[in-house]
């Protein structure tokens, strides 16, 4: 383990990573808190006038004396079940069982909607950018990319309806039938992203189900909710009143009441699978719902003895750590053949070590803070529960932490029975487990409840190969020499099992 002065020593370093106000960019600082007070319901913005709910950035300033507080960043609604009975009203009026003015509208008017709200907030980017990074701690380069990748997503999504939509002009004539086969919209489509990336993935479902002709109810993700704020004259202006309400409040109070209510057709989740099994079963018409989920995953890396270290470093590096591991795509258990395993965790944590910590404004930095305030803690019980079952913490400082800062750690060795052996730690924690025979890491993937994706490392194409075929059954993505990840997103982007 680190020598006590080494880990005091970092601390104070971690300490000193947040900065004094005076010492935030000026094109980057929070001038003033946003205090929402007004909510988009039925086409009309309302003043809000009940409880708000306070937020704070995850990065924190440091006082003269040390003292660290977290950034205020302002306020939101705190709605509650009337305020979300009268989203559903909204949406009711608006769907009208198919015979609202936005499901019989015509695609490329449809497609005019989507364009006038995509340019509407492409006029806002700096400031929804800015909230990006205060509110979730991620990097100001990511939270552009996040952004820009949002825009270019809505983009192909129209190409891709245009091409859907031509096809579906067409006539077939089948045993004297003639049948013009097309897709229609659902209804009510209760859509819920998550903070990791609380615009790209909230859009990768709300957009489809908007200009597919349904109507959308739209609860926010827990961290990212002021970020929709400068949203909120665009979506009132580009679409028909009632076409999209959002609601706020308590989410384990609001959203099983609007699911309770039955009036959902299509439950659009990225979350946890605990929260859709439970949405799910407070729905009345299990069998009306349809259900788009986007849940947990635990993909793992898999080093064969030939593998190339530097690129595989490299790679687990960028797969494990990426916006500090909070991924779902992310690299979340490295198994490595004994033959290499010393090798590749000395190289590994040496380059650990390279990587630059700090707030999300500064160029090049690959650690920030973390936006769930009690993260700090889990990661923590994490080790401890690993550490005593006879891991280590391999890397110097590893698991160190200052707020909501916490220093990359890499524990090995990592067995069955141990927390990270089969949870996802969504943060910057990385087991890793050594394995003699193939099938020991086959098994690790077999066996596990969650089929996303894996990532393989080696030379030997012929063994790849042989190993290619066997997990394409098991997970929706095998990677060959590369991180686990989502883009380019006009790939497919699902998983099996649990």
């Amino acid at each position: 383990m680190d020598h006590p002065d080494a880990h005091s020593t970092l601390k104070a370093s971690l300490l000193a990573l947040f900065p004094e106000e005076h010492q935030i960019a000026e094109d980057c600082r929070i001038l003033s808190p946003l205090h929402q007070r007004s909510i988009l319901l039925d086409g009309e913005m309302h003043v809000w006038k009940g409880k708000t709910r306070p937020v704070h950035s995850p990065m924190c300033v440091r006082g003269a004396d040390g003292s660290l507080t977290h950034v205020e960043l302002g306020s939101y609604p705190m709605t509650g079940t009337a305020e979300a009975d009268a989203a559903l009203a909204a949406a009711e009026r608006a769907y009208d069982h198919g015979r609202g003015q936005w499901p019989t509208m015509s695609v490329a008017e449809r497609i005019a909607c989507v364009q006038n709200f995509t340019n509407q907030i492409i006029a806002r980017r700096r400031e929804i950018v800015n909230l990006i990074m205060w509110e979730i701690g991620k990097s100001l380069a990511d939270s552009e990319k996040e952004f820009d990748r949002t825009i270019d997503y809505i983009n192909a999504t129209i190409a891709e309806l245009k091409q859907l939509d031509n096809g579906n002009s067409r006539f077939q004539i089948v045993d004297g039938t003639i049948a013009q086969i097309r897709r229609s919209p659902l209804g009510i489509v209760l859509c819920m992203g998550p903070y990791n990336y609380p615009m790209n993935e909230t859009f990768t479902t709300l957009i489809p189900a908007l200009i597919m002709g349904n109507v959308v109810v739209f609860k926010p993700p827990r961290f990212g909710v002021l970020l929709y704020y400068p949203m909120l004259e665009a979506f009132r202006s580009a679409f028909p009143r009632g076409v999209i309400n959002i609601v706020y409040g308590q989410g384990n109070v609001v959203v099983p009441h609007v699911m309770a209510s039955g009036k959902v057709n299509v439950l659009a989740l990225i979350g946890s699978s605990q929260v859709a099994d439970q949405l799910k079963k407070a729905h009345p018409k299990s069998n009306r719902l349809r259900a788009v989920l986007g849940l947990e995953a635990k993909n793992a890396a898999i080093i064969l003895p030939d593998a190339d270290v530097e690129l595989t470093v490299k790679e687990c590096i960028a797969g494990s750590l990426s916006f500090n591991g909070q991924r779902c795509t992310a690299i979340k258990m490295i198994l490595v053949h004994q033959a290499i395993a010393e090798r590749f965790l000395r190289r590994f944590c040496e380059e650990i070590g390279k990587l630059r910590i700090g707030m999300p404004w500064e160029k090049g930095v690959t650690l920030t803070p973390l936006p769930e305030m009690n993260k700090v803690a889990y990661m923590n019980d994490c080790i401890a529960d690993a550490v005593g079952q006879g891991a280590r913490v391999l890397n110097e400082g590893g698991g160190t932490s200052v707020e909501t800062l916490f220093y990359p750690a890499v524990v090995y060795p990592v067995k069955e029975g141990m927390k990270l052996y089969r949870e996802e730690q969504f943060g910057p924690v990385v087991p890793v487990a050594p394995f003699e025979d193939i099938h020991t890491a086959l098994e690790y993937v077999i066996s596990s409840d969650h089929g996303q994706q894996v990532s393989i490392f080696g030379s030997d194409p012929d063994q790849i190969a042989s190993l290619v075929d066997p997990l394409v059954n098991q997970v929706c993505r095998v990677n060959i020499n590369c991180q686990c990840q989502r883009s380019p997103d006009i790939f497919p982007f699902t998983g099996r099992k649990d």
